[in-house]
C-alpha cells in the first residue's frame, strides 16, 4: 500500500525504528537526512528517538542523456562515486564527467550553506548515525554518504528509507550495519511510485523542517544543559 505523503512514510518508518531501537544500542543517536526528500521523512524519526536531526547534502550525478538516472554521485570534496559498470555500458568515463561533477559540487555547496546557515555539521563519531532518504533507486547517493559517514568513526550506521528496490537494498547492507526498507516491491521501478502524493520537496520546505525542529527542540537541550550546570 502506498504512503500517503513523506510525512506518513517518515512516521509509519519512526515506528519500525522505535521496534528495532529496542533491540539495539543506540549511543547518543543523530538522523541525518539526505536532502531534499530525505528531511520531511527524518522529522518524525528524530522525533520519535528523541534525536537531533540535521542533514547531509550528496548529490547525484546524471547520465548526460538522462539526468534522471543516477550513475555517480558526490558527498563534499570527496572523490566522486561513480557506478563503473553502467559508465562502461554507456561508453562513458569518468574524466568526461569532470564538469557535471563540478556542476553537482556547485549545487551540493549552495545547498550545505543555505540549509546550515553557517551552523557546523553535527559531530559523528562515537554516535549511532541514523541516515534517512525518501526511497532508494539506484542507491548511489546513499552509498556515497555511507562512505563518507564511515570514515567518520560512528559507533553504529543505520540507512533508513520507506521504499527501495529490493536489489539495491541487499547491495547496500554490505555498507552499513543495519538497513531498515519498508516496502521492497519485487516489480519496484520507482520511489514515487510508493506515494499517493510525492511532489518535489523545495530548499524553503527543507529549511522550514529543519527550523521548526530545531526551534522545538531548543527548550528541552536548554533545559538539559541548565541542569547539568546545577549538577542534576
Amino acid at each position: 500500500m502506498p504512503f500517503r505523503d513523506r510525512t506518513h512514510a517518515g512516521e509509519e518508518l519512526a515506528l519500525r525504528l522505535l521496534e528495532w531501537a529496542d533491540s539495539s544500542e543506540l549511543v547518543d543517536p543523530v538522523v541525518l537526512a539526505l536532502p531534499r526528500g530525505g528531511v520531511p521523512v527524518a522529522a518524525p524519526v528524530a522525533h520519535a528517538l528523541h534525536a537531533p536531526l540535521d542533514v547531509l547534502v550528496a548529490r547525484k550525478i546524471g547520465v548526460p542523456s538522462r539526468r534522471e538516472t543516477a550513475i555517480g554521485a558526490v558527498v563534499g570534496e570527496e572523490p566522486p562515486l561513480f557506478d563503473r559498470v553502467a559508465l562502461e555500458l554507456l561508453g562513458l568515463s569518468e574524466g568526461g564527467l569532470d564538469s557535471d561533477v563540478a556542476e553537482a559540487r556547485n549545487e551540493l555547496h549552495r545547498r550545505t550553506h543555505l540549509y546550515r546557515s553557517g551552523r557546523p555539521e553535527p559531530p559523528v563519531e562515537g554516535r549511532t548515525v541514523i541516515l534517512v532518504d525518501d526511497g532508494l533507486a539506484t542507491g548511489l547517493t546513499a552509498t556515497a554518504a555511507l562512505f563518507s559517514l564511515r570514515r567518520r568513526g560512528p559507533a553504529g550506521l543505520v540507512l533508513a528509507a520507506p521504499v527501495g528496490s529490493p536489489q539495491t537494498v541487499a547491495d547496500l547492507r554490505g555498507h552499513t550495519g543495519d538497513v531498515i526498507c519498508l516496502d521492497q516491491p519485487a516489480d519496484f521501478s520507482s520511489v514515487s511510485e510508493g506515494f499517493d502524493r510525492f511532489p518535489q520537496v523545495s530548499d524553503t520546505e527543507v529549511i522550514s523542517v529543519l527550523n521548526t525542529f530545531r526551534s522545538a527542540e531548543q527548550p528541552s537541550h536548554e533545559r538539559s544543559h541548565e541542569t547539568s550546570r546545577r549538577g542534576g
